[in-house]
């Protein structure tokens, strides 16, 4: 019998072809550690079987409905490709998955992850999980399983996407949003840290008009390179939110301000029959924003369909509970604005309309 080592002569084999096993496996080995931190009540975090496991018992739980969500990180990680920078990205793919668990009142539970590319980089793949791991121990969750996937021929070599899935569970009864939201509630804002993970098609256009390189100074952040300013993670409002959320018991809804801004993403929050009255002079945006509006030539309507403008969760509490909800947050180190507030509307109306100009 021949042995499984003996290949024939001009046989051909899959790292021939492009795929690397060995190389795979050794990344799995270099993640282990890095996976094995974000372990919960529920889930030890070890990787390596067919499928994660999770005990909702085990995490507290008593009557639990689960939430699920998947999302990406979009042409933002063509910037982490072409700087070489890639230990925030997987902070970025986690966070657009687990604030949406949150704004329907959920706890994130556990997060898989999917990373495709032409060509495995060991180094580049334990960096990328590096940065999901730390997003997954941020927001209280544990990194259960993935999938690497070498695909030659499909994507170019050194090229990459990310796919992550998240899953959160709340108690029957407590999800978000509640049916009581009504005209004079008020709106809280809570602070981003910059585009988070939207927009940067645009992004990536306006760079490419003015003719900088990754490794310039940012005009809006001088003291950093422009690929590291705009590789600024999405920000995480797990935790924060799930500690007012148990605390205070004020919060009716909250929207996670992604692609689609304000007009896209408050609507999805909302009941027949109000609307939203934002406050625009009450937002202070990032700086990044006024260059990408003034370099880019974008308008201001153009700006608040494209990006979160400043406010990266939106907050609806009533009118008598504003004050403490406000307070609580701000206790959780959110920086928290005043928005606007809920209005009646009328059958065709627009959903989203603003007093004021955005200061960009």
């Amino acid at each position: 019998m021949k042995a499984m080592t003996d290949i024939p002569q001009n046989g051909l084999t899959y790292a021939q072809a492009g795929v690397d096993i060995d190389a795979g496996n050794a990344m799995v080995e270099a993640i282990k550690p890095m996976v094995k931190a974000t372990r919960r009540p529920g889930a030890d975090a070890e990787i390596g079987g067919f499928g994660g496991l999770f005990d909702l018992k085990a995490a507290g739980f008593n009557d639990p409905i689960l939430v699920a969500a998947n999302d990406g990180v979009g042409t933002k990680v063509k910037i982490a490709i072409e700087t070489g920078l890639h230990d925030t990205i997987g902070v970025d793919l986690v966070a657009m998955c687990v604030n949406d668990l949150i704004v329907q009142g959920a706890e994130p539970l556990f997060f898989l992850d999917y990373y495709a590319t032409g060509k495995l980089d060991p180094k580049a793949g334990a960096a990328i999980v590096k940065g999901i791991a730390q997003g997954c121990r941020d927001s209280g969750c544990a990194l259960i399983g993935g999938e690497t996937a070498e695909m030659p021929g499909l994507y170019a070599e050194g090229d990459y996407d990310l796919a992550g899935f998240a899953v959160g569970a709340a108690e029957r009864g407590t999800l978000l949003p509640k049916p009581d939201v009504k005209a004079g509630d008020v709106i809280l804002g809570l602070s981003s840290s910059g585009p988070h993970s939207n927009g940067y098609s645009l992004i990536r256009r306006i760079v490419a008009k003015v003719g900088l390189s990754w490794d310039a100074p940012a005009p809006f952040a001088p003291d950093r390179t422009l690929g590291a300013a705009l590789l600024t993670p999405t920000r995480l409002y797990v935790k924060p939110l799930l500690a007012v959320l148990k605390r205070t018991g004020g919060i009716k809804a909250l929207a996670h301000i992604t692609g689609g801004g304000f007009p896209d993403n408050i609507p999805r929050v909302l009941p027949e029959g109000v609307g939203a009255e934002l406050e625009l002079g009450a937002i202070k945006p990032p700086p990044v924003f006024g260059w990408l509006a003034k370099a880019g030539g974008v308008a201001a309507h153009e700006m608040l369909r494209t990006f979160n403008c400043g406010i990266g969760m939106v907050v609806v509490v009533g009118e008598t509970e504003a004050e403490a909800v406000s307070a609580a947050l701000a206790a959780e180190g959110e920086n928290v604005v005043r928005l606007g507030r809920i209005v009646a509307r009328q059958a065709g109306a627009e959903t989203v309309t603003y007093r004021g100009e955005l200061a960009l």
